[in-house]
């Protein structure tokens, strides 16, 4: 038998124990045992073929004796062997014989193996001799860090793993993991949120809806969806007469929106409907008119969003409050979500704001916004004409 033979043989024979002891596990916690075993599965393929241990195509020759092997097997093609390969080494940080740990992490791995060890119900008799066999249960370790998602990384399945492990930062692959795990994405939905950046072009407008939103994917959905800031580029003030910005009330805004609703709502954002302005509320007798009022398909609820030319106020959040209050009280169907509302002003200082929204109970968030007459007179100039601009198109 020649030397690469050999080595396909016995490379064959571990990861197939590896593979039949991890199946006698499955039961207890199918997807963590089976992340656990590609891991470990993954470091001894690096360890052998990043070090120039093992030709080209070895892992093509592995995968065919392995299902001769274990006839019906899945998952062990070579390619899955590479995304093995690729998932141990996008988190070597996990290995808690590694050398890329930090001393912190050293000292702290006893306790932090002994706490995976438990979730993983170890067999303490395995072999841990890495260069004859595959140490299934003692590879991983929680990394002395609080922003590592340990829990949702175990729920998130191998498949998807592929997908975040492509992504160098880090911090974005402990994003898509969360994202993951909390709303159960399918792979598809992944990559095309992987597609377009998501991570790098969160909004994160300052709200309450961690405290106040209970389901966590429509939190999310509802973190995602709005902006911190708008350029609300179609009113036009040099249109309605020569007054300062400061000068138009919040009536005038809302009339040119209301005017152009269809290029606001592609603006604020997607699946919002127009249901009207200044939507006549009462209560008590009393009378309330809410300045905006749309419905949102995806967040199945309604969104109350009031207009301000100033800078923003905490009386704004009372005021919202109430109309929040009489939406979900007498407006708001069975089947809906709560009503979010949306302080839309001139200038906000994003620390205030978090600071006085928090205590509130109901979902609100305060977005800026600015209009064609911010933008400074020589940008104004060298900006084509929308007409001329609108010709060029057609």
């Amino acid at each position: 038998m020649n030397i690469e033979a050999s080595e396909i043989r016995e490379a064959v024979e571990i990861i197939k124990t590896a593979i039949l002891q991890g199946q006698y596990e499955a039961s207890k916690d199918v997807n963590r045992i089976q992340l656990t075993i590609y891991f470990s599965i993954g470091k001894y393929i690096s360890n052998h073929t990043r070090k120039g241990g093992w030709g080209t195509n070895i892992l093509e020759s592995i995968s065919e004796h392995l299902h001769k092997e274990l006839p019906g097997l899945r998952g062990y093609s070579a390619t899955n062997l590479r995304n093995m390969r690729l998932f141990y080494e996008s988190w070597q940080m996990l290995d808690s014989n590694s050398s890329v740990m930090t001393d912190e992490n050293s000292e702290n791995a006893n306790t932090k193996t002994k706490y995976i060890d438990n979730q993983l119900i170890v067999n303490s008799s395995v072999a841990t001799d890495e260069s004859t066999k595959i140490d299934v249960y003692h590879t991983l370790h929680i990394p002395a860090t609080k922003d590592f998602p340990i829990d949702d990384f175990f729920r998130v399945p191998f498949t998807h793993h592929i997908e975040i492990n492509k992504l160098n930062d880090i911090s974005a692959r402990y994003y898509y993991i969360r994202r993951t795990a909390e709303e159960h994405l399918s792979v598809d939905i992944l990559k095309k949120l992987i597609k377009e950046d998501v991570y790098s072009h969160q909004t994160n407008i300052p709200s309450n809806f961690q405290q106040t939103i209970h389901s966590t994917v429509t939190m999310r959905k509802a973190v995602t969806m709005f902006k911190d800031s708008y350029f609300l580029d179609f009113i036009n003030t040099e249109q309605i007469g020569e007054r300062d910005m400061a000068d138009v009330d919040e009536r005038v805004i809302e009339q040119q929106i209301v005017q152009n609703i269809k290029n606001f709502i592609m603006t604020f954002g997607h699946d919002f409907a127009f249901i009207g302005n200044q939507y006549h509320l009462e209560v008590y007798g009393i009378e309330h008119f809410p300045d905006l009022l749309f419905f949102n398909r995806e967040l199945n609820a309604m969104v109350v969003v009031e207009l301000k030319t100033g800078e923003f106020k905490p009386s704004y959040l009372g005021q919202l409050m109430s109309y929040l209050s009489i939406l979900d009280a007498k407006v708001k169907k069975s089947h809906e979500n709560p009503t979010i509302g949306i302080v839309l002003c001139k200038s906000a200082k994003r620390e205030y704001v978090e600071f006085v929204i928090r205590d509130y109970n109901k979902p609100m968030g305060v977005a800026t916004y600015s209009t064609s007459a911010d933008v400074p007179e020589n940008l104004r100039k060298a900006l084509p004409d929308i007409d001329d601009l609108k010709k060029i198109l057609e």
